[in-house]
Parts: structure tokens; sequence; C-alpha cells
């Protein structure tokens, strides 16, 4: 591809090999996902957000703990605490407190997120703190052997639900919704130029911001219901989406349609912002307090 050509290209969709030296270290022979993971097409949706905004990568910081995402962080060129399993956003809460002008990640899986981390998790988008929280959803636990989830959707088969799950699974934004996160969005890796943009946004936002990236496991949920190829689940992810908005392209919306609330569609996943709204944050707010507080004593 020419310069001109690159240069004109849709800022989204930038070369990855124009991105992985300045954003990422990506030794040969060391990729350590399994063979079509979706956490690789989630990783480049990431540097591409990271390109879109013009961040220096110094100033990135990230948390994470256990899971099959856990070794993306180790490829990027940011700061990154891999701490205890479930506790990234405390991680990332004192980060933030501590260096405000730091841009604050964390990268969870559906189980780091929302099982052993739930708590740490509605209370942090509860506080409004300015940290962006990528959720990527796979359906189950998938570093450990494919075990059931909170994410896990109802009558789907796991190593743990051999005939089915028979509970209802989480829908992780009306969860962040419902404690208080300012921005919640959602978007899969079937749908790359998309969820660029919305990584972006919600980098970019003020205040809490949470992303549930729906991102396929082939290898463990995929082949025991019926979709063993990593091709099977992009498919799905995109006859099974719908968007919230009309005003959406062609690249972003991959030929998955409108959501019509009142129409037949059958639909599983509704993508866009679901929900923004602006609010005090909460290291803003400590600061305030901590000024009326000397003006108090003096």
């Amino acid at each position: 591809m020419s310069a001109d050509a690159k240069k004109n290209r849709p800022d989204p969709m930038t070369p990855l090999d124009d991105l992985i030296g300045q954003y990422a270290d990506m030794p040969p022979g060391n990729f350590r996902y399994c063979p079509g993971c979706g956490l690789g097409m989630a990783q480049s949706a990431l540097m591409r957000a990271f390109h879109r905004l013009d961040l220096d990568i110094s100033q990135v910081a990230s948390a994470g703990g256990s899971g099959c995402y856990a070794v993306m962080a180790h490829y990027f060129k940011s700061n990154h605490v891999h701490g205890s399993h479930g506790r990234a956003c405390a991680v990332a809460t004192g980060m933030k407190l501590a260096n405000p002008e730091l841009t604050v990640l964390t990268l969870q899986g559906d189980g780091d997120c929302l099982a052993i981390g739930g708590n740490h998790f509605i209370h942090a988008a509860r506080r409004n703190i300015d940290i962006t929280v990528i959720c990527f959803n796979n359906f189950g636990f998938g570093d450990t052997g494919g075990q059931l989830a909170p994410t896990t959707p109802k009558g789907s088969v796991t190593e743990t639900s051999p005939f089915g799950m028979p509970e209802e699974a989480f829908d992780p934004c009306k969860l962040a919704i419902g404690a208080g996160a300012s921005f919640v969005a959602r978007s899969t890796v079937a749908h790359p130029v998309h969820l660029t943009k919305t990584l972006a946004e919600a980098i970019a936002w003020k205040g809490f911001a949470f992303v549930e990236v729906l991102q396929h496991c082939h290898v463990l949920w995929g082949r025991r219901n019926g979709m063993p190829e990593a091709m099977d689940m992009l498919n799905f992810y995109r006859e099974k989406s719908a968007f919230n908005t009309a005003a959406i392209s062609e690249e972003e919306c991959f030929g998955s349609p409108i959501y019509e609330p009142d129409g037949e569609q059958d639909i599983n996943f509704v993508l866009g912002v679901l929900h923004k709204e602006q609010r005090p944050e909460l290291g803003e707010e400590l600061a305030k307090l901590r000024q009326r507080v000397k003006g108090d004593a003096s």
C-alpha cells in the first residue's frame, strides 16, 4: 500500500503494521491466544483506538486480573498492573486518584469483571471515577476450561453445564447503567470499525465508561454450541446483533441491521452507545472537598 493510500485510509482501519511499533511489542512466535481467538481482534481495535485519540502510550495505564485476556496488556507498551483476580476496578481507581493525568483502563474478562470482581465493578461505576472498563465477554471462563459464568446464555452448554445453563445471564450493560456508570456501550469483534470508534469514545469520556466487547471463544464455548470455528461465531454476532441508531455507516454495521424495538427481529445483542450522562467525577469531587476542608481549616 502506498504512503498516500495509507494516509487516506479510514482512520479506524489504520494498518496494524503502522501501529505495532508505536503501541505494542509483538515478539515473533510469542502470540499466546488460541488460533482465531477474538482477543487478537479486540487488541487490534484497542490499538486503533489509541491511534485515533493520538494517545501517548507512556501515559496510559491499565489494570487486570486473571483470564485469557490477561496476556493482552503485556503486549502493549503502556504501564500495567496484573493484580488479584477481579480487583482491576479497585486498582484502577487508585491509579487514577494517585495520578489524575493518566489515561486509565481496566482490561477484564466477563468472569473477572462480573463474578469475583462484581462488587468492585458496581462501586467504581457508582463513584463515577474517570476510568474505562473494557469487559471482554466470551460467555464463560475460558482460561480454566470453559466453565459457566454470569454471562453464559441460558440453555447453552459449558464444561460445568453439560445439559444446558439453567440460570438467566447477566446483561453487563444493564448492570453498569443500574450501578451508575455515566457511559455504557456494547460492540463485538465482528464489527471492527464500530468497535474501534466505540473504544475511542469511551476512553475519551470524562467519568466511568464501560464497554462490553462480545468476543468469541470458539474453542471452548463455540464448539459445545454448534459453532466450532471462529467464523461461525463471527457470523453469529453479525446475524444476531442490531444497532440502536440509524446514524451508522455501512463499514460499522458490517451487514447487521438497525434495531426495531417493536419489530419481530431475531436479535440477541443491541449494539451502540446505550447510555451517556455527564455527572460529577470522583477525582474532581475529592479535589473540591480537599480545597473546602483546607479553607475551613485556615
